[in-house]
């Protein structure tokens, strides 16, 4: 299993990035945090999955050690393979996403492209069962006595936006800033 690269981002292209390590080339599928942390210096450390099939491996890349766990963890639900996984795990942060599941917020997974109804019942129910001793202190509510993230989604939509609208916009504000902040950042960025 190769757990980790560090090395040099050489070429970032549409299948992925390509990190010289020691003077051999390793494609890596990477979530955008990863790919932002390969652009932005000039040695990058990055956390892997080694996917193997019968024809092919395919390496997987993640800026944190827990996007790579949620990944891991996503690839157990049945129906979900590393494309659907990667593609979930790069939308939100993963504490976020936790959050989602613990709370049973299926439209937060149906924002994602390539993802239904079922299969958005299906990841919170398997994965709500596997998290379980992490999902009191991922579903703590913020002081207003709801997640900050649902609040600021809710507001998205109240204003007209879609759920993928709002979860799509959502992902590229600070999660650490207040609902109210979030809705402004994503209205600014809309305009």
């Amino acid at each position: 299993m190769i757990a980790r690269l560090r090395g040099r981002c050489v070429a970032n292209t549409p299948d992925g990035l390509v990190l010289d390590v020691g003077g051999v080339g390793y494609l890596v599928a990477a979530t955008p945090t990863a790919v932002r942390a390969a652009t932005d210096s000039d040695e990058v450390s990055v956390h892997t999955y080694l996917h193997v099939r019968e024809d092919a491996l395919q390496l997987y890349g993640f800026a944190e050690p827990s996007e790579r766990e949620l990944f891991v963890q996503l690839l157990s639900v049945n129906g979900i393979g590393p494309k659907v996984a990667l593609a979930i795990v790069s939308g939100s942060p993963a504490a976020e996403l936790r959050r989602a599941i613990a709370l049973e917020d299926t439209a937060r997974f149906q924002a994602i492209p390539g993802i239904g109804k079922k299969t958005a019942e299906r990841i919170v129910l398997e994965l709500k069962e596997k998290l379980g001793a992490g999902v009191p202190e991922a579903a703590a509510p913020a002081a207003s006595g709801a997640p900050t993230h649902l609040v600021a989604r809710d507001a998205l939509v109240e204003l007209g936006w879609t759920v993928v609208e709002a979860e799509q916009a959502l992902a590229e504000t600070d999660p650490d800033l207040t609902p109210e902040e979030r809705v402004r950042q994503a209205l600014k960025k809309a305009a």
